[in-house]
């Protein structure tokens, strides 16, 4: 079946956070693509409507046989039905789990440049974040994990808990089986739990299958909960609906508990039916857009290195988000973000957000229809040719 990802949809006077910016500013920052979502679940939803009563809601099988049959033919691992909990949200999940299986004043471990959303549920929680950043390797370039760095700072006893970014966000990483490991033996060594945030899983490149943390050994498993959802792949983060899951008996009951305190288990009618309609029927319409994302990031990349060589481009191979190293701008492209914004109306993430290591780089979110990109690239080109000139007529 053919699908219009070229269509241009006016998301203005929706409420749409993306898209609240002033007349002539053109948003690419936060991870919300700007394509209508899989027909089956607009299918779903209407028909969930016209039922016309919007009471409370359960968890019925079905939702639980939706996530097992998609991982299990997706990615071929296998989640047991006891091991699933519904939840509104992975971020509203992962500070939970932060308050529930750490205490106050302990470390919480992230790779950075990740997620920067993950700060958030760290320091608010009055627990603190340890930076343990990703080498940078020149080969591409690209991101490796520093397995050295990474021991040092587990052994850290007062780290209790690591949150995992899988695939890599904004680095576009879907981590191989090896690395995986690896981190699961050194948090094992050193007992600090897992949270394994795969929230962006499905958006790989085309022939690219991202690995499962708790697939890759026991020992992952067993230290590990995995939060998941459909809301990046099939675009659909207003439902609220999302999923965690593990293994482990006692740590799942940990974590059952601490949603339900925090009164974030519980559905809104359209969670369920969303997520079964994207993970029973929505495999179709998903790999036509991971095509046509692939194709966006090979133009956006082409047209950087062709027409914009102060900028470098990063080695990817999952998520819609392009990790952009501005470190060859004035002041090593430090405020860029914020003077690009201001000069050509191109609102792009600042990399600073992302732990310290991100503060040369800019991300930019390539969920949006072809002529879109070509805007923003052109907005890209005008304002580090801006900058550049003014430094030059300065000097």
């Amino acid at each position: 079946m053919d699908y219009n990802f070229d269509q241009i949809i006016d998301r203005k006077s929706t409420h749409c956070e993306k898209w609240d910016v002033k007349d002539g500013e053109l948003p690419m920052w936060v991870a919300d693509m700007d394509f209508k979502t899989a027909p089956p679940i607009i299918d779903a939803l209407e028909k969930r409507t016209a039922h016309g009563i919007f009471g409370y809601s359960y968890v019925p099988n079905y939702w639980y046989d939706a996530y097992i049959n998609w991982w299990k033919n997706r990615y071929d691992f296998s989640i047991e039905k006891h091991w699933l909990i519904f939840t509104t949200g992975v971020i509203p999940a992962i500070s939970s789990m932060v308050r529930k299986l750490t205490t106050p004043a302990e470390k919480v471990l992230v790779q950075t440049p990740v997620y920067n959303i993950f700060f958030n549920s760290i320091v608010n929680n009055g627990r603190i974040p340890v930076e343990c950043p990703l080498k940078l390797i020149e080969d591409g370039p690209r991101y490796v994990m520093d397995f050295e760095r990474l021991e040092k700072d587990l052994s850290d006893p007062q780290v209790s808990l690591m949150i995992l970014c899988n695939p890599q966000n904004p680095g576009g990483i879907a981590w191989d089986k090896e690395s995986l490991s690896k981190v699961a033996d050194l948090c094992f060594k050193y007992g600090v739990t897992v949270i394994s945030d795969e929230i962006h899983c499905d958006i790989t490149d085309p022939g690219v299958r991202y690995t499962p943390f708790a697939s890759v050994s026991d020992v992952a498993r067993d230290i590990s909960v995995t939060c998941l959802s459909p809301s990046k792949s099939f675009n659909v983060a207003g439902l609220h609906s999302a999923a965690v899951f593990a293994a482990n008996d006692k740590l799942r009951h940990k974590v059952w508990r601490g949603l339900n305190t925090d009164e974030v288990a519980e559905p809104g009618v359209y969670a369920v039916e969303g997520a079964v309609a994207a993970y029973t029927e929505g495999g179709d319409w998903l790999d036509s857009l991971r095509e046509y994302l692939y194709q966006n990031k090979l133009f956006a990349v082409d047209y950087i290195n062709k027409e914009i060589p102060a900028l470098r481009t990063f080695e990817e191979n999952a998520t819609y988000l392009l990790w952009i190293d501005c470190s060859k701008l004035p002041d090593e492209g430090k405020d860029f973000a914020r003077y690009l914004r201001e000069k050509t109306g191109l609102f792009i993430s600042a990399g600073k957000i992302y732990g310290k290591n991100g503060v040369s780089f800019v991300r930019m979110n390539l969920a949006c229809p072809r002529s879109i990109v070509e805007e923003g690239l052109r907005r890209l080109k005008q304002g580090v040719e801006q900058l550049i000139n003014e430094r030059e007529n300065i000097s």
